[in-house]
């Protein structure tokens, strides 16, 4: 007896229209902000039409989730199906995006990119100098860590996050997988996601996150055995629902360029924002008023050299890595885009970068990987105190703020390593007095909060002031 076998793949259905009727797919909370800073709803805002998923499971589709930026559903279905479906007038197009045939399943899935060392670094504060090296202890000392920011992180994996005792896990507001794999969200993922959470959130006697005080959900878009364009549709998926859910600062450190199928792979004329979905869905969550930042890339001392998608988009910031003493890691991904951005926009510390393991103690990293959430850290703690600013207004800040900001690089550095004090000030990096290995005093007067340091009394708004704090 022989058995018929119906091949199945994976496949992006693209829809002719969408109806912009009823209730937006946004929360109270994305309203809210929405109404705050005066961004409209628009199509965009309007889920896919119902009557067309109900079409797609007539002929047999399994549906993994749908985008309402792109118009359309990322579902598994037989090949003949989506041939038939091509021609149907509700659908634009139909685009494989995994390949789920036994002789294309080559699971050669990459290593990380990202290095480890174990060996611990020197005290008393084990992340001093990485926050230090963009200025953000002005900001802490005056009691701003990330409080009323919402952040996204969405990597690969999460494992032990749940029950890492490094972790205040009232901020954890909720998890989402968008992907295939069948783990336990907190089951043995990876743990990529674990470290680049801890440079925002996590803190101990002897480290400190970038915004331990900030909210977040944690999302995966990554799989875990292949390789494939649908992973950048997982991750429109992911940033899509933090748009609903009034995310403000998403934190990515993932990017692609290189698939399982070659014939999928993309090449640097394609890094210009436009030409992956996943770049243009970025793009369009900044404009949405949130802030995207995303990893450059591991890939600058490889053949490949550049930086990846969604790295590429417009409106982001695009983060490298360099060392606490500020020198470029020599595999950050280089831009500029191909359509002659400056990228990265920024650099962080993605070389020897501070990290904690599940049991509490620390490692050293390096890559953009870390390098990203430390920025998204630094930008939510720096939105704290300024939370009636827009994303694109926080955004130049940091741009401005940032070292090279007068003469940038446009291959690795960008704008350079931003001021966190500065812009916290509103000014460029040069004029304003680096906090950097200064030792600084906080006073309380009356109501007021008074900073001194280097010999030097500043008001909470920076200002140099002739009061002298009471003894």
């Amino acid at each position: 007896m022989h058995i018929l076998t119906i091949l199945l793949s994976v496949y992006f259905v693209a829809f002719a229209d969408k109806p912009t009727t009823g209730d937006p797919a946004l929360s109270p909370r994305a309203l809210e902000q929405r109404a705050k800073w005066n961004i409209p709803v628009d199509d965009l805002d309007y889920p896919v039409s119902a009557a067309y998923l109900d079409s797609l499971m007539v002929y047999g589709a399994t549906i993994h989730h749908t985008s309402r930026w792109m118009n359309g559903a990322t579902c598994t279905l037989s090949d003949n199906a989506a041939e038939e479906l091509a021609d149907r007038p509700f659908v634009r197009y139909v685009e494989m995006t995994r390949d789920d045939s036994p002789q294309n399943i080559l699971l050669r899935r990459r290593l990380p990119a990202d290095e480890y060392a174990f060996n611990p670094l020197p005290t008393p504060k084990q992340t001093d100098r990485q926050l230090a090296l963009y200025n953000l202890h002005p900001l802490h000392e005056a009691g701003y860590y990330g409080q009323g920011i919402l952040l996204t992180v969405c990597d690969g994996g999460f494992m032990g996050v749940d029950t890492a005792s490094f972790f205040r896990h009232e901020h954890e507001l909720g998890h989402f997988d968008f992907t295939d794999d069948a783990d336990d969200f907190y089951g043995y993922t990876g743990d990529h996601g674990l470290y680049c959470l801890s440079t925002i959130s996590g803190i101990t006697e002897e480290y400190t996150g970038a915004a331990p005080e900030a909210d977040y959900y944690l999302m995966r878009s990554e799989e875990a055995e292949t390789e494939s364009p649908k992973e950048m549709d997982n991750l429109i998926a992911a940033l899509e629902k933090s748009d609903s859910l009034g995310t403000n600062i998403f934190s990515v450190s993932l990017g692609y360029y290189y698939f399982d199928n070659d014939e999928w792979s993309l090449d640097y004329n394609m890094m210009d924002g436009q030409a992956t979905r996943v770049s243009r869905a970025a793009t369009i969550a900044a404009r949405k008023g949130m802030l995207v930042c995303v990893a450059a890339g591991n890939e600058g001392n490889k053949d490949w050299h550049w930086i990846s998608a969604p790295a590429d988009a417009d409106s982001i910031l695009t983060v490298g890595a360099v060392n606490v003493d500020s020198i470029i890691g020599d595999f950050s991904s280089y831009g500029p885009s191909a359509d002659e951005r400056i990228k990265p926009e920024v650099c962080a510390v993605g070389v020897h970068t501070s990290l904690l393991k599940l049991n509490g103690s620390t490692r050293m990293g390096n890559g953009t990987s870390f390098a990203t959430p430390l920025l998204a850290g630094m930008a939510a703690t720096l939105w704290s105190a300024l939370p009636d600013l827009t994303a694109m207004q926080i955004r130049e800040r940091i741009i401005r703020s940032a070292d090279r900001y007068n003469n940038p690089d446009t291959d690795q550095y960008g704008y350079g390593i931003p001021n966190a004090y500065a812009a916290y000030l509103g000014q460029t990096a040069t004029t304003v007095e680096s906090a950097v290995n200064m030792r600084a005093t906080k006073y309380i007067q009356g109501n007021e909060l008074l900073i001194e340091r280097n010999g030097v009394i500043y008001n909470i708004l920076g200002a140099p002031t002739q009061t002298k704090p009471q003894e």
